[in-house]
């Protein structure tokens, strides 16, 4: 039988079915259906009206859909009465089950759109649009396969041979060749205040990650994991569809670590794997897929997502999405990433390897096009925009990319063997080191919002007081916006509130100072916790004036390893991780 392989949205025509049906069929699955056959298979979404009866219990119990850390960092946006909404309760069991006793073959829910997505003939779609509870019928957007090959600039290899080895007075690790991605976005340097990115949730969704026995990654703590292509928790290659080798490199650059070779900038942090991509097929990249991977991530309390795909055009005679549809508002999977920023997550994406065209065109490809979304542009080590880096701007005149990291001759891991590296180019690399620098920023100041986040991101970045269509804001820089966020309250200044500031060395032995200050006389009480959270001692307990304090910590009677510095007042409760090494 054959089936239609499609690289947008699907369309059907409305003549063939009776008007109250045919209004619920879109444009472009209506293109689509004038070009199949009656017995064609075509990948279809299937929105419904609502999500049925009883939904008061999930307001109830709202972790019955989401987890607490999911709640927790909603809490930064959201309020309190507000964590939850419809759009979190899962689809309709009882209408999918309609749905699919038509014909239908389901592939993937999702929750936020109250939709599934799935394989269905022609012939058996007027069934499934005269059903009440059913509102819209749509085509599932796909991507080409020679827009996500990443390219191969051997004139961009001006590191090669170099020695990149630390020395051991500058830095507290020895990055090996990494060195040269992370010390433009001046990573080491937020390294040696101690930050990892431990404490942050990473999702990486790619084609899968097919050597996780690597080394780079033989630290690293993956929490989750799940194939959106074939349905189970194996994102590595095995007997079923898809290849890894793009997430293996993906995942090592942003969270790889094997010192003398490669280090990632969020080394530290949890890690959810979620393959989205297959790429058995000529069309590989489904956004149904992504989607949902990006829900599911959301439920356990992801912070930051990277993402190295793109959504553009497909092969004809099916429509695509065009250089006017990157308008923020048009491809479903921008509209998705933009309602997961609102949700608190800090979302990542490729601006794409479309390289630059004559305005008013934009080479993007979504999500990199929403508006809340951090696109991701590329330069080489010299700092000067890689040829193949998508521009900007959106249709709607937004300025595109936002921000650049290195993306040409990066150093990742390979899949060959074990201890394999290798080079590679384009945006597809620049994005998770954009990422994990992001992921380093909330371990500082797990309190930031995505949009505060990208405007502190932006206010240090090269460009930040002129950007432009080529290259956004510019390169950032890390260690500079750290900096900000530690920076010490003056002492002839009087506080606005009451804070905890960060302890300086970070790591420390044989002691540290940690800063704290109130704007008004008050009882402080500094409490030191393990990773678990369980009190070990009071530090101290006493009344303080307004102004800025220190407290001096010995390492004494302490063994190596994080712990939490909490500072309690009548009307204040705030944790800092500090860091032992002995």
């Amino acid at each position: 039988m054959k089936k239609i392989i499609l690289l947008l949205v699907v369309l059907v025509s409305v003549g063939c079915f009776a008007q109250s049906a045919g209004q619920k069929i879109s444009d472009n699955l209506d293109v689509v259906l004038q070009n199949s056959g009656s017995d064609d298979e075509i990948l279809v979404w299937v929105f419904f009206s609502d999500k049925g009866e009883n939904l008061e219990a999930y307001f109830t119990n709202p972790t019955s859909v989401v987890s607490e850390k999911s709640l927790r960092r909603r809490a930064k946006v959201l309020s309190d009465n507000k964590l939850i909404s419809q759009t979190d309760f899962p689809v309709n069991q009882n209408y999918i089950a309609q749905v699919e006793s038509a014909g239908f073959k389901l592939k993937q829910k999702t929750k936020w759109f109250n939709g599934i997505s799935g394989w269905v003939k022609k012939s058996e779609l007027v069934q499934i649009a005269d059903l009440q509870f059913v509102k819209q019928l749509d085509i599932v957007h796909r991507f080409r396969k020679d827009n996500l090959e990443e390219e191969s600039l051997d004139n961009e290899k001006e590191n090669s041979g170099q020695n990149f080895s630390k020395p051991e007075d500058i830095h507290t690790f020895n990055y090996g060749q990494s060195f040269t991605q992370l010390s433009q976005i001046t990573v080491p340097q937020v390294h040696d205040l101690g930050y990892t990115g431990a404490g942050v949730t990473i999702c990486m969704m790619d084609a899968g990650f097919d050597l996780l026995s690597h080394q780079a990654f033989s630290t690293m703590n993956i929490i989750a994991t799940w194939d959106f292509v074939n349905g189970d928790p194996d994102v590595e290659n095995g007997s079923d569809m898809g290849d890894g080798s793009h997430g293996t490199a993906t995942l090592s650059l942003i969270g790889g670590f094997f010192e003398g070779q490669l280090i990632g900038p969020a080394f530290g942090a949890d890690f959810i794997l979620a393959k989205t991509e297959n790429t058995d097929s000529e069309t590989p990249i489904e956004e149904d897929n992504w989607i949902a991977a990006l829900e599911w991530a959301d439920s356990i309390g992801v912070d930051v997502t990277s993402t190295s795909l793109g959504y553009l055009d497909y092969d004809p005679p099916f429509p695509s999405y065009t250089w006017q549809d990157m308008d923020g508002n048009t491809a479903r999977i921008t509209i998705g990433a933009d309602l997961a920023v609102g949700l608190g997550i800090f979302v990542v994406n490729s601006a794409g390897n479309g390289g630059l065209v004559s305005l008013p065109e934009n080479t993007l490809g979504a999500p990199a096009d929403g508006d809340s979304v951090v696109a991701a542009g590329s330069v080489n080590s010299s700092g000067s925009r890689s040829g193949f880096s998508s521009v900007g701007p959106t249709f709607d005149g937004r300025i595109k990319p936002d921000l650049m990291a290195m993306g040409s001759n990066d150093y990742h891991a390979c899949n060959a063997f074990n201890t394999c590296y290798d080079n590679g180019s384009g945006t597809s690399f620049s994005c998770p080191l954009l990422a994990g620098a992001s992921a380093l920023l909330l371990d500082v100041e797990p309190s930031l919002t995505p949009m505060q986040l990208l405007e502190l991101l932006r206010n240090h970045a090269s460009q930040s007081s002129s950007p432009d269509r080529l290259m956004g804001w510019g390169i950032i820089n890390t260690f500079e916006t750290a900096q900000e966020l530690v920076t010490s309250t003056d002492n002839n200044t009087l506080p606005e509130d009451y804070y905890i500031l960060k302890n300086y060395p970070n790591p420390f032995n044989p002691s540290t100072k940690i800063q704290f200050a109130v704007p008004e006389r008050s009882e402080v009480k500094l409490t030191l916790h393990d990773v678990l959270g369980r009190e070990i001692k009071v530090l101290f307990n006493d009344e303080v004036e307004s102004g800025l304090h220190e407290y001096q910590l010995s390492s004494d009677n302490l063994s190596s390893g994080v712990y939490f510095i909490r500072m309690t007042t009548s009307n204040f409760n705030k944790s800092l991780k500090i860091s032992l090494l002995k």
